[in-house]
């Protein structure tokens, strides 16, 4: 697209490219960040930018109503899970944040469901590209959206965000993270993404979606294959690294095989 046909295009769907430049660029400036308070700002830049772009790629893809239904139920399933986690263990395993992620709701950092909201409407827009019947579509988002906190929790165990009572048994290669946490994260993924399913099914606009979904995928790709050759290159976390690529595999194959089979005389 030359510069002259991207000024037409209406500034609302500018937004989700522009939101996703700026988390790109923000999260590579994260592993080449040393010091604490700085990295801080930066980790909290990440979410904000990422859970912003969820939003507004929603109202803008899918209408204001999707918008609007996805903050408030991630808000709502986010808050409950981690309160419940907090409180009795249950499902993630026994858990404490730290005061560097700044308010809380109910024991829960702000920072904690918006980190949710950013994973989460990526994650169902990849599974609605794969899969066309419900149950398949939840099943795969949830494991989209339990893989990237694979990635994720131990670069947050590293940074001091929070710390688990009984991080052993974990997997090969992780030490900080019970296994009890990819349980959690599947049940919470499994209920959230129904949920979210039915919404976008009751809310989005006719002939949705009104724009593509480029943005949260590229932006789910490099947050967690970028976010493994981080954690290999510059943060010391091969084994979450290597886990994430693994886990990232299935999904990549799906995909070729999606555009293949969607390819003009494919199957003739």
């Amino acid at each position: 697209m030359t510069a002259g046909a991207l000024t037409r295009v209406p500034a609302a769907r500018r937004a989700p490219a522009v939101l996703t430049g700026a988390l790109l660029l923000t999260a590579i400036a994260y592993p080449l960040t040393s010091d604490g308070a700085v990295r801080d700002v930066v980790s909290w830049a990440i979410v904000l930018l990422g859970s912003a772009l969820s939003v507004v790629h929603a109202g803008v893809s899918r209408g204001p109503r999707t918008a609007l239904g996805l903050l408030g139920l991630v808000a709502v399933v986010a808050v409950a899970f981690e309160a419940v986690g907090l409180a009795t263990g249950y499902p993630y395993g026994t858990y404490t944040y730290s005061d560097q992620l700044g308010p809380t709701l109910a024991g829960v950092p702000f920072l904690v469901p918006l980190a949710w909201l950013m994973m989460a409407w990526p994650s169902w827009v990849l599974a609605a590209r794969l899969a066309r019947r419900r149950p398949a579509r939840v099943l795969v988002a949830a494991y989209v959206f339990a893989g990237w906190d694979v990635l994720l929790d131990p670069q947050m165990v590293d940074a001091g965000y929070w710390t688990w009572a009984h991080p052993s048994p974990g997997l090969p290669g992780i030490d900080t993270v019970p296994l009890t946490n990819l349980a959690g994260w599947l049940l919470a993924g499994i209920v959230l993404m129904g949920l979210l399913d039915v919404l976008v099914d009751r809310t989005r606009e006719p002939g949705s979606p009104h724009t593509g979904d480029a943005a949260p995928l590229v932006a789910l790709a490099w947050m967690t294959l970028g976010g493994a050759l981080a954690h290999v290159g510059w943060l010391g976390l091969p084994g979450s690294a290597a886990w994430g690529v693994a886990l990232a595999v299935p999904v990549l194959a799906a995909l070729g095989l999606h555009h293949r089979a969607a390819r003009p005389g494919a199957g003739r």
